[in-house]
């Protein structure tokens, strides 16, 4: 039987490219399942790790596995005009954008520590940024069908805030969250963002008509309601 573990070990990355922070999650991935490997043939008892990740990454753009790449509107030359880069990855999810002034994070968790709902994983992903804009003044929504946090949802007006993309593989999972905060929305033109046509995107500093969101400000809510979600306890960790 396993030590159930619900502290979260909370890492803030800074900026950092996208293939190196995939990669890195991979390995505390791995840690995780080979760790719930040998639980279940040892009968060794072992508590797994979890783990959550903040991220601010260069331009990028990312299309989950059962995406469709005409979704992206650039191609090769386009894209190093841009400055940007591209991956196909290993997510649920179809096209999506990160870069500065956005707030990426990835839980890294064995969810068999908290509850065994991959549903239910992604809704209370979605009541954490609901609730922290909530904060700000911003009645934030679900869209049906349509995961990630949306504004005016039904309305003409409807605009995503945060898209979400994450793979789970024995209840381990990865990749999560890109929240617009300060986030240079232009670059969300040149895709089909989540291969939903008609339905623009936003960020916190144009809804609140501020040139600058304090981004720390906002990390520090997101983890304090991921805390009372998970009815969980976090533990900082310092970046090597």
């Amino acid at each position: 039987m396993e030590t159930l573990n619900k502290t979260i070990h909370v890492q803030d990355l800074g900026a950092k490219d996208y293939k190196e922070t995939w990669d890195f999650q991979e390995v505390l991935f791995k840690e995780i399942v080979d760790t719930k490997i040998k639980n279940r043939r040892e009968n060794a008892g072992l508590a797994t790790k979890n783990h959550f990740l903040f991220v601010e990454h260069p331009h990028v753009y990312t299309l989950g596995k059962s995406g469709d790449i005409s979704n992206l509107l650039l191609d090769e030359t386009q894209l190093k005009a841009k400055g940007a880069t591209f991956y196909k990855i290993n997510r649920g999810g179809d096209i999506t954008y990160h870069g500065p002034g956005q707030i990426v994070g990835y839980p890294i968790l064995d969810l068999e520590n908290f509850f065994t709902d991959i549903h239910k994983y992604l809704r209370l992903l979605e009541e954490m940024i609901i609730l922290t804009l909530a904060e700000y003044g911003l009645k934030a929504t679900r869209s049906e069908g349509e995961t990630g946090v949306w504004l005016d949802v039904g309305t003409p007006f409807a605009r995503k805030i945060c898209a979400m993309g994450v793979r789970a593989s024995r209840w381990v999972t990865m990749h999560g969250f890109a929240l617009n905060v300060n986030a240079d929305l232009g670059y969300f033109d040149n895709i089909i963002p989540c291969g939903i046509r008609g339905k623009a995107v936003t960020s916190l500093n144009v809804e609140l008509g501020k040139m600058h969101v304090d981004e720390a400000e906002v990390k520090e809510k997101l983890l304090r309601h991921f805390e009372t979600l998970f009815e969980a306890e976090l533990a900082y960790e310092t970046v090597k």
